[in-house]
């Protein structure tokens, strides 16, 4: 049991309240793909994954073949995605744990096919969604005639067939971005080359949080599912866990909520006189009379360092500023301004306190970063406890 106090909590409410308003956004007649990579955003994925689940999803992304087998001991029924392709050695475990890949490069055929034929296993048993780059530069299939050769290796008798077809937008949190529409017209066609090959996949995704909250994304992507006799998919991540694209009027949604609360305590206390300084390099020199608080989390633990003199925390309902460096395990906080501050007083770093809150998105803009790198950094010596 761990006994430091530092933790974070994952409000069970929020989460399944967060799901049900992103699966009422999308269409009716569209599939939800829940992403729970990189632990599910720091939250806990064998914590989250079962809650979401039960309240009906279906399809998970993980990032691969080892969050997809963690993931496959909590949720033995469910539909994995491993959405950073495949390597080698991980064909046999896919097949294994009955796990799904996406696919781009010529070798991940090559080591499904192989692994597949090793089992005995017949034609159109191995299931893939194929990535195709509209405009990332990252993975996918670039060019046509790549696709085209692909696409052939997609016999009648081959074990590998294409079950969904894919891409990723580069800039879905744009309203009315030129690439985003340039993006839908490369996927439309690279469609229009994967049905002629006589190719029919059952789903077609594309997008990230944002996409669900475009209408003309959200229909635009349905006509081309509809058009290729697929069902649409769409890929809610960093919203589940209650972080709106920031153009994304929080009324019009229904509300989001933060998922997750990390907290610490005050575990000391001391007061310095003016010009005396606090941590490390000295770069903070008290100007008068300061009482100072010491929590026991750092930049291990995945506070960021960028804090240092210009984040905050929440003691006793009052946001009070970081003072000096953010240390490995440490960091100090000025507490002058609130005298009733004592040594066991909860401090949250993300979450609320009477009528003032942290956010992921404050902690990310003090750090010059996104919200998603904040709660992926949440240490794994942080545990995540289960609320509400």
């Amino acid at each position: 049991m761990p006994t430091r106090p530092v933790w974070a909590e994952i409000s069970r409410s929020r989460l399944l309240a967060n799901w049900k308003t992103l699966r009422n956004a999308a269409p009716a007649d569209a599939d939800v793909l829940a992403v729970v990579k990189a632990d599910a955003y720091g939250h806990g994925a064998a914590a989250c994954a079962p809650l979401l689940e039960d309240a009906g999803a279906k399809w998970f992304g993980v990032t691969c073949v080892a969050e997809a087998i963690a993931l496959r001991q909590v949720c033995p029924e469910a539909r994995i995605l491993i959405m950073s392709g495949l390597w080698q050695g991980e064909a046999e475990p896919i097949l294994h744990y009955s796990l799904t890949s996406q696919v781009w490069e010529p070798f991940h055929f090559d080591l499904l096919e192989d692994a597949a034929r090793r089992r005995g296993l017949g034609a159109r048993s191995v299931a893939v969604h194929l990535e195709v780059d509209t405009g990332m530069s990252r993975q996918g299939v670039r060019s046509l005639d790549l696709l085209k050769a692909l696409l052939a290796r997609c016999r009648a008798d081959s074990p590998v067939y294409i079950e969904g077809v894919m891409t990723h937008f580069s800039a879905p949190e744009v309203l009315d971005a030129d690439e985003t529409r340039a993006q839908m017209a490369r996927f439309a066609a690279a469609l229009e080359v994967i049905a002629e090959h006589g190719i029919r996949p059952a789903w077609i995704h594309a997008g990230n949080s944002a996409t669900i909250f475009v209408p003309d994304h959200v229909r635009v992507l349905g006509e081309m599912a509809q058009r290729c006799g697929a069902r649409l998919m769409l890929r809610p991540g960093l919203a589940l866990y209650g972080y709106l694209p920031r153009f994304v009027p929080e009324l019009a949604v229904g509300g989001l909520k933060p998922v997750l609360a990390w907290k610490t305590r005050v575990v000391s206390l001391r007061t310095i006189e003016a010009n005396e300084s606090a941590g490390y390099n000295m770069t903070f020199r008290a100007v008068r009379r300061t009482r100072l608080a010491l929590i026991p989390v750092g930049y291990a633990d995945g506070f960021n360092r960028s804090l240092s003199n210009c984040g905050h925390a929440l003691v006793r309902g009052a946001k009070l500023p970081i003072a000096g460096r953010v240390s490995m395990d440490q960091t100090i906080l000025d507490v002058t301004g609130v005298s009733e501050v004592e040594i066991g007083d909860e401090v949250a770093l993300i979450g609320e306190q009477g009528n003032e809150r942290i956010t992921a998105y404050d902690l990310a803009d003090a750090a010059g970063t996104i919200p998603y790198e904040v709660t992926c950094a949440i240490g794994a010596r942080v545990p995540r406890l289960l609320v509400d």
